[in-house]
């Protein structure tokens, strides 16, 4: 069986890859699969935590299951928001998306 250690190792270098993308990228698309990224680490860190801990109740599956629906509803929200502001401002840039500014 594999250790808890490497799918905890795993799960930082994901979550810091998805960081990175948050930080470092211009682009919007870019930033929301980088927030996907973080969201998927969570979900592994929650299914080994479940399987080493109590793989008798269903508790981690459940809350991995809950972390999924909440990334598709903010990838749904998040694209339709990036879709909208492209078609009035011609630009995906993170810097350019000042419109609640004022």
């Amino acid at each position: 069986m594999i250790p808890l250690s490497w799918y905890l190792l795993l799960a930082a270098a994901l979550f810091s890859l998805g960081l990175y993308g948050v930080v470092a990228r211009r682009n919007t698309i870019a930033i929301l699969m980088a927030v996907e990224l973080m969201l998927n680490a969570v979900n592994i860190n929650l299914v080994a935590f479940w399987r080493y801990m109590t793989p008798d109740r269903p508790v981690g599956l459940a809350w991995a299951v809950f972390v999924l629906t909440v990334a598709a509803a903010e990838a749904a929200v998040g694209l339709a928001l990036v879709i909208s502001i492209y078609r009035s401002r011609d630009s995906v840039v993170a810097e350019e998306m000042d419109l609640l500014k004022n």
